[in-house]
Order: C-alpha cells, then sequence, then structure tokens
C-alpha cells in the first residue's frame, strides 16, 4: 500500500528549467530573479513592498531591530504557533506576552486586549494552519492602544480576509517559504511584505551588510540575503499557488463532510477564505488514532505538541507560567491530516476511510 504524506513539495520540468535558468545565469544572489520574486509577490499580496531574506526567522529579526525593538517592550502572541514566531523578540531582548486561542485555533481576541500594558508595542497576528484571525478587530485594538501590527502568515499564503489578501493589512506581513508551506521556494526563504516603503528600504540595506553601492556601508548590516535559484524556484510556485489552494479547500470540505460526527473538524469563519496549510481536526484517543493511521501508511503530525508558554527556552524568561486552558488542551486532541496542493479525493477518501474505521464508524 503506498504512503500517503502529510505533505508534498510541487516539482515539475518547469520548476527545474527556471532553477537551471538561475544556475546559467552567473548570478546567484540577489540578482534578476530575485528582483522580479519581490515584485511579483507583492502584487500577489496587495502591498507595495516585499523584501526577501534568508529565512522568516532571519528577516523578521531585522524587522524587528529596525522596529527598535528591545528590552522592556512587551509584544502580544499566541502560544499555539511555531516556535519561530517569538524567537526573534527573545533574541532583541523583548517579551512576548502569550495570548490563548479560540475555537479556529487562532488568538483570541478578547483575550489579547486584557494583556495590554503600557509595556506593549505591538501584536503578531498568526494566521495559524491558514484561517486568517480577525483582522478588522485585530487592527481596531491595534489602533485603539497605537500598537503596531505584524500578520504572521508564515502558513497562509494567498488566505483571504473579507476578499482582502493576508499579509497586506497589517503595518507588516511575514511569510515562509520552507518546504512544507503552501508556497515553497524548495528551500529556506522568507519575505516581508509592507506599504511603508521606506522600512522596505532600510530593511534591503540591513539584509545585505547596510550597503546601498557595493563599497558603501551606511551601517553595519547582516547577510540574510536572497538566492536566485530559490527565487527562480518560487517564481513558478506562485504561478501555481492559486491553483494549489483551491485544491487545498477541495481535499478540506471532503475531509469536512467525511468526518462529520466522528471527529472534530476544523471551524471556518464565514469572512475567511482559508489555505489549509494543515487541516488539524480534534480527536479522542489522538495518539491511538495516529498509531493506527501510521500502520495504514497514512502520515500525520501534531501542530504543536507543546505550547510555547511551555518550552523551556522561554520559562525562564517569566516570573511564572500563564495558564492558557483552551492552548493546553487543544494540544492534547489536535492532529493534522495530510494535505496538499497536489493531493487527490481518492487519498482523501482513504484517509477518512481509515478514521471513521478507527472509531468503528461507517
Amino acid at each position: 500500500m503506498s504512503k500517503i504524506p502529510l505533505s508534498k513539495c510541487f516539482v515539475n520540468a518547469e520548476v527545474e528549467e527556471a532553477a537551471l535558468r538561475a544556475i546559467r545565469s552567473g548570478q546567484y544572489i540577489l540578482g534578476k530573479e530575485s528582483a522580479a520574486f519581490e515584485a511579483e509577490l507583492a502584487a500577489h499580496t496587495g502591498t507595495a513592498q516585499c523584501v526577501l531574506g534568508s529565512s522568516w526567522t532571519m528577516i523578521t529579526y531585522l524587522l524587528h531591530q529596525l522596529q527598535g525593538i528591545g528590552p522592556g517592550d512587551e509584544i502580544i502572541a499566541p502560544s499555539h504557533t511555531a516556535f519561530p514566531t517569538m524567537e526573534p523578540l527573545v533574541h532583541l531582548g523583548a517579551r512576548p506576552v502569550f495570548a490563548d486561542i479560540d475555537d479556529t485555533f487562532g488568538m483570541d481576541l478578547h483575550h489579547v486586549e486584557s494583556l495590554i500594558t503600557p509595556r506593549t508595542v505591538g501584536i503578531i497576528g498568526v494566521h495559524l494552519y491558514g484561517h486568517p484571525l480577525d483582522n478588522d478587530r485585530l487592527l481596531a485594538i491595534a489602533q485603539q492602544h497605537k500598537l503596531w501590527v505584524i500578520e504572521d502568515c508564515a502558513q497562509a499564503q494567498g488566505a483571504k480576509y473579507k476578499g482582502r489578501t493576508v499579509g497586506s493589512m497589517g503595518d507588516f506581513g511575514a511569510f515562509s517559504f520552507f518546504p512544507s508551506k503552501n508556497l515553497t521556494v524548495l528551500g529556506d526563504g522568507g519575505c516581508i511584505t509592507t506599504h511603508k516603503t521606506d522600512y522596505a528600504d532600510r530593511l534591503r540595506m540591513l539584509r545585505n551588510h547596510g550597503r546601498q553601492g557595493k563599497y558603501d556601508h551606511e551601517f553595519t548590516g547582516y547577510n540574510v540575503r536572497f538566492n536566485e535559484i530559490n527565487a527562480a524556484i518560487g517564481r513558478v510556485m506562485l504561478k501555481h499557488l492559486d491553483a494549489f489552494n483551491a485544491n487545498r479547500r477541495t481535499i478540506a470540505a471532503r475531509y469536512t463532510k467525511r468526518l462529520a460526527g466522528i471527529v472534530q473538524t476544523p471551524i471556518v469563519r464565514d469572512w475567511a477564505t482559508p489555505v489549509y496549510h494543515m487541516y488539524v481536526i480534534r480527536a479522542e484517543r489522538r495518539d491511538d488514532l495516529q498509531k493506527f493511521l501510521k500502520e495504514k501508511h497514512i502520515e500525520t503530525g501534531v501542530h504543536y505538541p507543546k505550547p510555547n508558554h511551555q518550552q523551556p527556552a522561554v520559562v525562564g524568561l517569566f516570573p511564572y507560567i500563564p495558564k492558557l486552558p483552551h492552548t493546553e488542551q487543544a494540544v492534547k486532541e489536535i492532529l493534522s491530516l495530510p494535505i496538499h496542493g497536489e493531493m487527490t479525493l481518492d487519498a482523501a477518501d482513504r484517509v477518512a476511510d481509515a478514521i471513521a474505521e478507527f472509531y468503528g464508524k461507517k
């Protein structure tokens, strides 16, 4: 029986030719492919600017540095997210303040409001699993308290909130191109989107040793540059993104129909057009179910088994460990099912059949 993978990278002759085109060009870092990819990403997202970097973590770190984030600053973020969301904050000496989740697995914005103090400078709103947050409410909270907003779109490339693409509504959007993402460059990489041209200009310099010309270093920067091979591949992937996201929604709809009454399927708000980076169920006897599916050659995942407010790397930063009951309960039940842009309905049915079999349901 063939294995059903949790995720899968798209590779075809066009992708391979794009990589060869970049190899043959003789320019391998921040060249024409990177410039074109930035322009195409900005257009797809609906922003004035896009700045590529070597990873989500590093380009966001540079952004935080430009924002002047440092010791004494508090930034609200969900605990239930990938660890890199708060990693750059910790490196700069700032303090992540963790919010609980709602029934979509996104931040509970009511809880976010209760966490704001005079030390709060911003909010990182994570569109987790590809389902957008309520951006209108998030931005209203930020405006009321004079806070900046970064939309963490690492799992939500192409998702829409009331018809607008995520990453275009906050002060900044932050994206990842890691191989499992909806839009990948078959390697590491990330970008920042924004309407703030001044920040974009400084960010481009900061990622490239603080320089404008080859030997004109206006300030001390870093090497967080993007390479041409990944950019060329990313440009091809971007052409297919909307179609692959549409297929993810088709697979998700099949799962939701087939699994109704068996497990708790993802909740989708009326204003959301999700892209299902992950299709995450809540299941009784989750670990036993995962083992059963593995025996059926079906790969699954748990994203994420330990909340960030309980991670050893950050526990020592707080005088106490916060209680986040919805997050702490969810991580005991969540299971990510296989989904990707090329997945077939037959594969989704095989997954659903196996889950039904485990629970003794037809």
